[in-house]
């Protein structure tokens, strides 16, 4: 039976110390009101935060999200290399200008990779990511009407802007959203997002040229970008929010549950540590190679091995395919060993290993036939994204969520940086010799050298204490 505890109503005007009092006595005599102010406080304690997350499959929705936009990042990025033949029949893009293209994307998205990351951990995931995603939808749909080299290289530089923000903002939401033990499987899924839209760009962007014509192919990736930034406003919320949410308490502010900005650790803070130079190192070097590859490829399979629109989509996508699987057994791998016993830094360390063993595979390629080179194109991709993943969760290890993006931001960047300077290379090699075979040789060695770099300056992959 339940007994009804009669509290007088407070008096129109009161003052602080009399609002408190009157409170206190409600919890006092009512037992429920106590009981749920109990269960209110231990539920937004952060270790029951973490708890709730951990167990929670809010986050493998969030990990699903991230995925998608993953695959539209390199779908609107593919959309030039595999639509340049298309293109070249309205304007004349030489190879030297289209190496200049490149290097403008990736100097755009080297600078938005690092001042991306800052600007995510200061506005928080949800509108940050939010921001980017927007920003280079708007950019790949102004591609489709353009008329000139520069205004290409325009939209291109602008495209760079905005998705190089993408991956400090999954590896924020990672961190946010996914224990240790489980973050490279979450970064392999997501990473796989990747490869699902380089597997489906070339096939489905030569589809489009045949249909609707080039213009078509910029329009599309655009439109499904705006899409789903407004998915995912509707839907991301920081994990403190949603464990909140998860046992029914309400928000009475009605403001947003995002968090609050948060102070951002400084550039100069994070460049101290030698595994932050260890790791910009290391992706300044495998960045180059694995740039070189997704932007040549179509135009080295039509230009050397002669194939026209319609057979690159067919053919292209396998060796994407291939990376794909790479991010998922790089993730499952790590997180395997880190399952068995094994440390956060010897799980890493191992699976890096085995992903810059079977990149020297690029050294066949210019003297193979076409089956070889899809083949030796398909492991270099492979061992690439089995390397990107295990890296990319190594830079989470290192640090607390609060410089997750930051220090991912400029790692990332600087990978950007290497790949513009090998974009530029590349060009110029390719018209002065009319040769990809130098460019396949130096990709082999990179990543071998990255890994040298990770055992040597990066040291221990162990979490790193903050001061302050």
């Amino acid at each position: 039976m339940i007994r009804l505890v009669p509290v007088a109503w407070p008096p129109v005007r009161m003052g602080e110390r009399e609002g408190i009092t009157f409170y206190r006595n409600i919890i006092r005599k009512w037992p429920l009101a106590s009981r749920l102010k109990d269960q209110m406080v231990e539920t937004e304690s952060p270790e029951n935060q973490k708890q709730q997350a951990a167990h929670s499959p809010i986050r493998w929705g969030i990990c699903s999200l991230l995925v998608v936009v993953t695959a539209l990042n390199y779908f609107d990025r593919q959309a030039l290399p595999v639509a340049v033949a298309a293109l070249q029949k309205d304007f004349p893009i030489s190879d030297q200008a289209y190496g200049r293209i490149q290097f403008l994307f990736l100097f755009a998205y080297g600078l938005m990779y690092i001042g991306g990351g800052r600007i995510i951990d200061r506005l928080g995931t949800r509108w940050g990511y939010a921001l980017m995603v927007f920003w280079w939808s708007l950019a790949s749909a102004l591609q489709g009407a353009v008329t000139t080299v520069l205004g290409l290289g325009i939209f291109r530089f602008a495209l760079g802007l905005g998705e190089g923000g993408g991956f400090p903002g999954s590896s924020r939401a990672i961190s946010e959203w996914f224990p240790a033990k489980e973050r490279a499987s979450a970064f392999g899924l997501v990473n796989t997002g990747s490869s699902i839209g380089a597997v489906l760009a070339p096939p489905a962007i030569a589809g489009i040229i045949l249909s609707l014509g080039w213009r078509w192919v910029f329009f599309l990736t655009g439109f499904f970008g705006f899409i789903w930034t407004l998915v995912w406003l509707k839907f991301y919320r920081h994990r403190a929010c949603n464990s909140l949410r998860s046992v029914g308490t309400l928000r009475m502010d009605g403001g947003s549950t995002e968090s609050l900005p948060i102070k951002v650790v400084p550039w100069s803070v994070l460049l101290r540590f030698r595994q932050v130079q260890g790791f910009m190192l290391a992706r300044f070097l495998c960045d180059s190679a694995w740039f070189f590859y997704i932007f040549w490829l179509p135009k080295y399979l039509g230009d050397v091995r002669h194939l026209n629109i319609k057979q690159i989509g067919l053919f292209a996508w396998i060796p994407y395919a291939f990376a794909g699987a790479g991010s998922l057994f790089g993730g499952w791998l790590s997180s395997f060993l880190l399952r068995r016993g094994l440390s956060i830094d010897m799980s890493r360390k191992i699976a890096l290993a085995v992903g810059a063993a079977v990149m020297p595979c690029s050294l066949f390629i210019a003297a193979s036939p076409l089956s070889w080179v899809l083949i030796f194109f398909s492991i270099a991709f492979f061992g690439h994204q089995l390397f990107s993943t295990v890296a990319q969760t190594a830079v989470v290890d290192l640090f607390p969520g609060v410089a997750v993006a930051t220090a991912t931001g400029l790692v990332g960047g600087t990978g950007a940086f290497g790949a513009m300077i090998f974009s530029l290379v590349a060009g110029g090699v390719v018209t002065h010799y009319h040769s990809f075979g130098p460019l396949f040789v130096l990709a082999a060695v990179l990543h071998p050298l990255a890994f040298l770099a990770v055992v040597f300056v990066v040291g221990a992959i162990a979490p790193i204490r903050l001061n302050g």
